[in-house]
C-alpha cells in the first residue's frame, strides 16, 4: 500500500470513549498505539520503506542507521537543511517539536484523518496516496492552525482556491520570506497528506473544488510536482500536521557576488517592473504580491537573481512569461 503505519492507524476502530472522557485508562493505553513517528524509530519491523508515504521512501525516512543513531528529529532536521541548501538556502533548526495529540479533540483529528484516509483508499482501488508535505506561514498563523485547524484563504493562490503545500523534498516552496518572527526564526509544519487522485491545476486558475469526482486533490505539475493542493473543503480532514519546525534562513551568496552591486533584473531585454505590472494583468493579486516580494528580497540581497527568476518562473508558468516578453519586445521594436 506504500503506507503500513497508516494502516495500523486504521485498523483500530473508532471508540466513542476517546470522546466521551468515560474511560481514561482507555485513552492512555490507546495514545500509546496511535503513535506517529517513534514507532518508525523504535520497531524494527517499521524499518520497511512501505512504513512511508510514496514520495518520501527515500526522503525523510533517511537511512536505516541515521534512524537508529538520531533518531526521527535529526532526520527532519537534516531533511530540511539539506532540501533548503540545494536551493541555495543556509538553514539552521532552532526547534523542533511533535505536536500533541493526547487531548480529545486532537486525537478525534488524528481519527478523523485515519478515517478518511481508509476512505480514500477504497475509492483509490487500494492507494489512499498519502504523503508527507511542507506548509510555511508566520508563527501566529501556524499557533492558529494547531488550535482551531486551517481557515479559508483570503485569495485564491498561484494554482486555485485552497491549502497549498509542497513536496518533502521541495520545502523551499513553502517557505515564508516574509514570516519570520521577532527572533528572526521562520516556522514550518511537517504535515501528513492524503493527496488520492490528483488532477494538473494551470498556473492562474481559479479552480476551489475538483474538477470531477475522480479527482481528489491538485499539483502543479503531475511529472514533477513542486506544489499540492488541497481544495478548502477537505483542509481540515485531509491534511494533518505531525510536526512544527522553527529555524532560521539566509540566501548563500558566494563572496565575490557578495562585493558586487545586485545588478538590475531584467527578463530578456525587459525591465522588472515592466514584466511585474504585465503579469498583473493575468495573474491573481496574491501570486503578484509573491513576485514583488521575491524582487525586493533580490534588491536586498537576500535571495540571488538566479532563485528569484526560478520562483517566478514557477509562479507565472514559462508560457506566460514568454508571450509577456514576445510582446514587449515586438512593441520595442516598432518604436525603433
Amino acid at each position: 500500500m506504500g503506507f503500513s503505519l497508516l494502516q495500523s492507524f486504521l485498523s483500530e476502530k473508532f471508540d466513542d470513549n476517546l470522546i466521551s472522557g468515560s474511560n481514561h485508562d482507555s485513552i492512555e493505553k490507546k495514545s500509546k498505539k496511535l503513535t506517529l513517528f517513534e514507532d518508525l524509530v523504535e520497531d524494527s519491523a517499521a524499518l520497511d520503506s512501505n512504513c512511508y508515504p510514496s514520495d518520501c521512501e527515500s526522503g525523510v525516512s533517511g537511512g536505516e542507521n541515521d534512524r537508529n543513531s538520531q533518531g526521527i528529529h535529526g532526520i527532519i532536521a537534516k531533511k530540511l537543511v539539506s532540501s533548503l541548501s540545494s536551493s541555495g538556502f543556509d538553514a539552521r533548526v532552532e526547534g523542533l517539536r511533535r505536536i500533541d495529540f493526547s487531548s480529545f479533540t486532537s486525537r478525534a483529528k488524528l481519527q478523523s484523518f485515519c478515517i478518511y484516509s481508509k476512505a480514500v483508499e477504497m475509492k483509490c482501488n487500494g492507494d489512499a496516496n498519502v504523503r508527507y508535505a511542507w506548509f510555511g506561514a508566520s508563527k501566529a498563523e501556524i499557533t492558529a492552525i494547531l488550535s482551531h485547524g486551517f481557515s479559508l484563504p483570503t485569495s485564491n493562490g498561484t494554482h486555485g482556491f485552497g491549502v497549498h503545500l509542497s513536496p518533502v523534498d521541495h520545502p523551499v516552496h513553502s517557505l515564508a520570506l516574509d514570516g519570520a518572527d521577532e527572533n528572526g526564526l521562520m516556522h514550518m509544519l511537517l504535515c501528513r497528506v492524503i493527496m488520492g487522485k490528483m488532477e494538473a491545476v494551470l498556473s492562474g486558475s481559479d479552480q476551489y473544488n475538483p474538477s470531477c469526482e475522480e479527482f481528489d486533490s491538485g499539483c502543479d505539475d503531475l511529472a514533477s510536482p513542486r506544489r499540492y493542493i488541497v481544495w478548502c473543503s477537505r483542509m481540515n480532514t485531509h491534511i494533518l500536521p505531525e510536526y512544527m519546525i522553527s529555524f532560521k534562513a539566509s540566501y548563500q551568496e558566494k563572496q565575490r557576488k557578495l562585493q558586487q552591486p545586485p545588478r538590475v533584473p531584467r527578463s530578456d531585454w525587459m525591465p522588472f517592473p515592466s514584466l511585474i505590472a504585465a503579469m498583473s494583468k493575468f495573474l491573481p493579486r496574491d501570486a503578484i504580491e509573491s513576485i514583488s516580494k521575491l524582487h525586493s528580497a533580490y534588491r536586498k540581497q537576500k535571495v540571488t537573481r538566479h532563485e528569484m527568476i526560478r520562483r517566478v518562473r514557477d509562479i507565472a508558468g514559462d508560457k506566460l512569461l514568454m508571450a509577456i516578453i514576445k510582446s514587449y519586445r515586438s512593441k520595442t521594436k516598432s518604436h525603433l
